[in-house]
């Protein structure tokens, strides 16, 4: 599932579903089928114009992103702080060593700010190596250094690191909450990525206090036609594609109540 669900990712997400329109519309062209190649092909360029000209992929990663707002006050007096991999540059790290955070950084460091205020919590760090090759240490792996580095004491941590996914996440996580007698735990991981978490977290029985942050949008984003920006749109339609894709497949699969919790 894992692995089919890597490459279901790679043809979906829009620049490589855009680019096999256009092969797809070029062939049949070429088979004699003028109308339907040109009809795959326009459907293939109005796509790309959408994903780098509008700002289509802000509003729909806004969406996901204002579904769980945090919450005041602030956390304090928390026994337990899940924190959801995927911040760290794994692969990099591997070759050059040291620490090296990606896009998604924030997650960790609001555990550290977290970690901090709340002295006597625990630190659920739950994610593997999500590479196809599998050759590299996943985030749980990787957290122990990072936050040893910043005075943590790492006895406090505990390390799930087999899972590849947000549904392992979640799996992994509930099992070892209840080995260790912890609930009503901080959920942490990017605001886009929060609903999809709650849903299969709340799905495996585990109720947990949303934490959301690495925000990408602004909050006030409005659709309309942005050309000063194409790869940050891009990004940002990407995103979102992945995160809605991901919403409703998991949906299907029933590993959530409802397509977009809140």
């Amino acid at each position: 599932m894992f692995l089919i669900s890597k490459i279901a990712w790679l043809i979906l997400q829009p620049l490589s579903l855009v680019f096999l329109l256009l092969v797809a519309g070029l062939l049949a062209m070429r088979l004699g089928l003028s109308r339907s190649g040109t009809g795959i092909i326009v459907f293939a360029t109005l796509t790309l114009f959408v994903t780098l000209f509008t700002t289509s992929g802000s509003v729909a990663l806004q969406v996901l992103e204002d579904r769980f707002p945090r919450h005041v006050p602030p956390a304090t007096g928390e026994r337990c702080i899940i924190v959801l991999g995927g911040a760290f540059e794994n692969e990099v790290i591997a070759a050059r060593g040291g620490i090296e955070l990606n896009q998604a950084g924030d997650r960790f460091v609001e555990a550290v700010i977290l970690a901090r205020e709340n002295p006597d919590a625990r630190l659920l760090i739950s994610g593997g190596d999500g590479s196809f090759s599998g050759a590299y240490q996943g985030d749980a792996a990787v957290a122990r250094d990072f936050f040893g580095r910043f005075g943590i004491d790492t006895n406090r941590l505990i390390e799930e690191g087999t899972s590849r996914t947000t549904s392992e996440n979640a799996a992994n996580t509930a099992q070892i909450l209840a080995r260790e007698g912890l609930d009503n735990c901080l959920l942490v991981t990017s605001a886009f990525h929060m609903p999809r978490a709650v849903g299969l977290f709340r799905k495996m029985g585990v109720e947990v206090r949303p934490w959301p942050t690495d925000y990408r949008t602004t909050g006030r984003a409005r659709l309309g036609l942005d050309f000063t920006q194409p790869s940050l749109n891009a990004q940002l339609s990407t995103t979102a594609a992945r995160e809605w894709v991901g919403l409703v497949t998991y949906y299907l699969a029933g590993r959530t109540h409802t397509v977009f919790p809140k």
